[in-house]
């Protein structure tokens, strides 16, 4: 099966995209949990400790998920200039997510 480039650029643009809006949404839904959990504590007079390691493990989780949105940046940047090599343009389609972002900026990003 061969596809243009074209088509590979938008089938690669539209993966990306659902990538980034999905650790976006992890990391608003790992929020959510945190702030239910405290909550919770508190709301059922429960001991101040209680699910300390549990909130431990999600704070860990939230900062993992963020660390991973940031090498899906370097991803970005890294395509960015795979395009610019291939195809002569380096500019996200409008409407994607780091279209206004420079290409020189994601490259930083991607050192």
């Amino acid at each position: 099966m061969s596809i243009t480039k074209p088509t590979a650029r938008t089938l690669i643009s539209n993966d990306l995209k659902e990538a980034e809006r999905a650790l976006d949404e992890a990391l608003l839904r790992q929020a959510e949990l945190f702030a239910t959990m405290i909550t919770v504590r508190r709301e059922t007079d429960s001991a101040p400790a209680t699910g300390h390691e549990a909130l431990l493990r999600l704070v860990k989780s939230q900062q993992t998920t963020l660390a991973a949105g940031g090498e899906l940046a370097r991803v970005h940047g890294s395509m960015l200039k795979i395009q610019r090599d291939v195809l002569g343009y380096e500019q996200c389609p409008k409407g994607q997510p780091m279209a206004e972002k420079s290409l020189e900026s994601l490259e930083s990003i991607a050192a």
